[in-house]
Order: structure tokens, then C-alpha cells, then sequence
């Protein structure tokens, strides 16, 4: 078993597509009225159809007052490092300190390069990313950020404002080198949709992030691991990923907390994302929380 033992979390991904944005709206107030934990944002913008995350992000952190945000995941090729810690610490500031930072190397090169992104492939990615986590966490904590390399030239760039609550970092990785640079230096893992990183594909990837981690003089149950949940919950449901009743959902969830150590699930509605919203946060959430809180205790 690897239940690393933390409290759980829930959200939901909003959709960005600049279509939907009243639907998106209604759906952020419903989660937070529902008592989830998280609202995700993807970020693609070179989608056409997508509104940039940022700026969906922060309308609708206007329009609530509770719940946390995170980006999911927001691309280092496109935002440069130093840049989007002054955004997410502006909004932390803003919100009362509801904002988290899910980053990714950016994993589309051709669709970065459409936008004039450097598109950076292999250990050049890996090597990026992993010097954009320090910059991102230097920035953070207000601290001169002073870095020349050949990926980065920040000259003495005096950081702030500080947030008031620390911004974790959270990395989403699938392969191997992006695992390990998710255990040395993130304060968690986003792990892709349950469709793209199978629940059996899980623990080997696990174990990677904690020998990284362990490796580093971390202890790996300090980090955050995020899963996000493709499916429709409904006795009849139809689509890609997990469907099947609350019943089925609440079961699973379960066994990928105690079993595979995740903390944290990010619903992805395959369908009426309304409806979806109000079975999962009203019928899955809770009983998930009292199944796992029951197997601790009685361990």
C-alpha cells in the first residue's frame, strides 16, 4: 500500500473554452457552494477556442470567495518563470492567498512553436523545467532572483509581492526524468488523466518521484500527489475513462488513495458537467473522505 497518509482534497477542471465561459461561471459557484477544494484550468492557448487561463482564473476569482485555484498546467515554455510567479503572487494576494501553480515543460512543442515558444524537446526540457522550478520558488518567497544560463537570464530581478500563503508547485509529469525532477525540487505531482497514465501505470511512477525525493533528503510523503478523473458517474453512463455509479466511483477512489497514494482528484465531467458536478461533490466526496478516513483509523 502507499498511502502516504496526507488529508484528501477535490475539485474540479473548468472548461476554458471561451464558448462555455457562463456555463464555466456557474459551475466555478456551484463547486464552491458544494464545499470541493480545487478549481482547475487547463492551459493551451494555442487553442482558438480556449480563453487564456490566467485570465479566466482571475474573473473567476472574482466571482468566488473560498475555494482554491490551480493551473493545469501552466506551460514554462510560454510563461516565462519570473513572470508567472509575479502573476501568481498577485492573485494570491488578491484572493487571499487561493492560488496554486500547476506547471508543466510543455509537452506540445509544435503548438508552443505556433506562438513563437522556443519548443524545447527531451533533456532540453527536462533541463528547463527543472531550472524554471527554482526561478518560479526563488520569485516567490521575494528573494533576488539572479540566474544566467543557457535557458535562463534573469539579472538581480527583486521579487514581490510575497503572497500570504506560500504557493506550492505542483509538476505534471509522465515520464521518467520529468518524474525525478517532480521528487527533487515540486511540492507535488500532477499526474495526466486516468486515461493517458492508467491506475497500473501509477506505482512504478510513484516510486520514482520517492527514490528522487528520498535521493534529495525529502521526505516524499510531504509532496502532493494529484490525479486527474476522466469519467460520467450514472448507472447507465457512457464515455472515456471511469463510469459507472457513485457507488463504482466512490469504491475507486478509495483504492487510489490508500493503494496508489493519491491526496487529491480533479473531476473531469465527460458529460452534463453540472449534473456531474452534483453527484460527484454530493455522492463521491463524502463517502470517499469517511471510506478513507475509516481505513486509516483502523489501521
Amino acid at each position: 500500500m502507499t498511502d502516504y497518509g496526507r488529508p484528501l482534497s477535490f475539485g474540479v477542471s473548468l472548461d476554458p473554452s471561451a464558448g462555455a465561459w457562463a456555463q464555466t461561471r456557474r459551475l466555478a459557484r456551484r463547486a464552491e457552494d458544494s464545499g470541493l477544494d480545487h478549481l482547475a484550468v487547463q492551459d493551451h492557448p494555442y487553442q482558438p477556442g480556449h480563453l487564456d487561463a490566467w485570465t479566466l482564473i482571475t474573473h473567476l476569482s472574482a466571482a468566488t470567495d473560498r475555494i482554491s485555484f490551480l493551473t493545469g498546467v501552466a506551460d514554462l515554455q510560454l510563461r516565462p518563470p519570473v513572470m508567472l510567479a509575479k502573476a501568481a503572487a498577485s492573485l494570491s494576494v488578491l484572493t487571499g492567498g487561493r492560488i496554486q501553480l500547476g506547471v508543466g515543460g510543455g509537452g506540445i512543442p509544435d503548438a508552443i512553436a505556433s506562438m513563437g515558444g522556443p519548443a524545447r524537446r527531451g533533456q532540453d526540457m527536462v533541463a528547463f523545467t527543472e531550472e524554471s522550478l527554482g526561478l518560479l520558488r526563488t520569485a516567490l518567497a521575494g528573494d533576488v532572483v539572479r540566474l544566467h544560463s543557457p535557458y535562463h537570464s534573469v539579472d538581480g530581478y527583486r521579487a514581490g509581492p510575497v503572497p500570504p500563503k506560500p504557493v506550492e508547485l505542483w509538476l505534471g509529469a509522465q515520464k521518467p526524468r520529468m518524474l525525478a525532477v517532480t521528487g527533487r525540487l515540486a511540492d507535488g505531482w500532477i499526474a495526466p488523466l486516468n486515461i493517458y497514465v492508467p491506475p497500473q501505470e501509477v506505482p512504478s511512477r510513484q516510486r520514482i518521484i520517492d527514490g528522487a525525493a528520498a535521493d534529495a533528503g525529502r521526505d516524499p510523503s510531504t509532496l502532493r500527489r494529484v490525479y486527474n478523473v476522466i469519467g460520467v458517474i450514472g448507472e447507465h453512463g457512457d464515455g472515456p475513462g471511469l463510469v459507472g455509479d457513485a457507488r463504482r466511483w466512490v469504491d475507486t477512489l478509495t483504492e487510489w488513495a490508500v493503494d496508489l497514494g493519491f491526496d487529491t482528484f480533479v473531476f473531469w465531467p465527460a458529460t452534463d458537467p453540472e449534473r456531474q458536478l452534483a453527484r460527484f461533490a454530493g455522492e463521491v466526496v463524502p463517502a470517499v473522505r469517511e471510506r478513507v478516513d475509516a481505513i486509516r483509523s483502523g489501521r
